[in-house]
């Protein structure tokens, strides 16, 4: 049935993730519509209100300032909130309080503390309040799914879960980048794997009783840096045509991910340029003011006497990703690169599954962003919570196992949920 009348959405953040997943609008405006922007960069607030059309008056430089426009006037049915992960609390809430439905980009929040906050007032207010747990909404990960719990491979015993973050990703992301360093975003384990946690937690369909965890920063640390190497690629370094880190290469000449041009509102050759040899993203990977580890194991024991495991490590190659092994009383299913195999014990048969054949090469995350778009919409359209999987409840608990995993981390104690 169709909608009749396009979702009005208020954005809230108009950097990667903000453009990433407003993309709905373009593909689908008959189910979503672009209504105003908050953002307080102004070349980024400019341009994506030229790219969705949004009148001059719905166009921000705070969120809060579009909430107090909002006292007068609600602009929109929901608000997607995709600021950085020490921002998220505020306009969650404000907006929520107002009555807009929301969306909000992962982690929840940066401290278990406002992460229960968030969900009790989601729960009094009783709105749709969905979180971004992309992978839930692909292809892959919703076929893995629904075998596991088809009864294919009997009941789950075990779980092995790998986050290979490609090595040009993390010195992006997690050494020059916004979540270098923990005490200005979140640790690696919550901000890059609250999506594992979730997923673990989504496929084996009980409680996380106990956590424990290890891990360090390891390798990218100034005792490290190379003879001969400079702060900056830039900056005349002898090693710099050798270094697999190099910004240079990383940045002018493979740029291996699209989104790296967003080290600068002026990706040309000469904007690039400038940005490597004044801006974070030129700095030597060995020179940065990054903390957060750069590989970490996760075990963790569910109800039911259920284990898993989780590895995520910056030290990987391009074509790896995630990697999936559920181990069954009847059989063991593999998931690796967008495919999946099924090995029933009694038939000593191999299937083989391409769930990723009809998805897009360029959609985000797999075809997750567009999937938890819509719906999202849908969700918001109907006033029908249950169309969304990665609700704010089922969110909690992963992201509680990701705190607990930070926690017996630097601890080195076994943490109890």
């Amino acid at each position: 049935m169709k909608q009749k009348k396009p979702v009005k959405l208020l954005v809230i953040g108009a950097g990667g993730r903000g453009n990433d997943l407003s993309a709905y609008a373009l593909k689908h405006p008959d189910e979503l519509k672009i209504i105003g922007v908050a953002e307080p960069d102004k070349i980024r607030r400019e341009r994506f209100a030229a790219k969705f059309q949004i009148d001059e008056k719905f166009v921000f430089n705070s969120w809060q300032d579009s909430l107090k426009f909002s006292e007068a006037d609600k602009l929109a049915d929901a608000a997607l909130v995709a600021t950085q992960d020490r921002m998220h609390t505020g306009p969650a809430i404000g907006f929520l309080k107002k009555g807009y439905h929301i969306l909000l980009e992962k982690p929840m929040a940066t401290t278990p503390e406002e992460c229960i906050y968030m969900t009790r007032t989601a729960q009094r207010y009783k709105r749709i309040f969905g979180i971004c747990h992309v992978l839930r909404y692909t292809a892959f990960y919703r076929k893995i799914k629904e075998l596991v719990d088809s009864g294919i491979i009997g009941d789950i015993a075990t779980v092995e879960h790998i986050e290979a973050v490609r090595y040009w990703h993390f010195a992006h992301s997690f050494i020059r980048g916004n979540w270098r360093n923990s005490n200005l975003s979140s640790p690696l384990i919550l901000q890059k794997c609250c999506h594992d946690m979730d997923i673990l937690r989504w496929i084996v369909g009980k409680s996380c009783k106990k956590v424990s965890s290890f891990g360090s920063l390891m390798h990218f640390k100034k005792q490290n840096a190379p003879a001969g190497s400079t702060k900056r690629c830039t900056g005349g370094c002898k090693i710099e045509r050798k270094c697999p880190y190099s910004a240079i290469r990383i940045y002018l000449e493979d740029q291996p991910a699209k989104w790296l041009k967003d080290i600068t509102p002026n990706p040309t050759p000469k904007g690039m340029r400038k940005a490597l040899e004044e801006g974070p993203y030129g700095r030597c990977v060995y020179h940065c003011d990054n903390n957060v580890a750069d590989h970490q194991v996760v075990a963790l024991e569910f109800d039911g006497g259920i284990t898993a495991s989780h590895t995520v490590a910056a030290f990987t190659a391009d074509g790896t990703g995630r990697r999936t092994r559920i181990m069954g009383t009847q059989g063991e299913l593999t998931g690796d690169n967008g495919k999946i195999e099924v090995n029933i014990y009694d038939k000593n048969k191999k299937t083989m599954i391409d769930p990723m054949l009809n998805v897009d090469p360029e959609s985000g995350h797999g075809g997750g962003d567009m999937g938890v778009m819509h719906d999202f919409v849908q969700a918001v359209s109907k006033n029908d919570s249950s169309l969304l999987s990665s609700t704010i409840e089922a969110s909690l608990e992963s992201h509680l196992m990701a705190f607990a995993a930070e926690k017996s981390r630097v601890t080195g104690k076994t943490i109890t949920i």
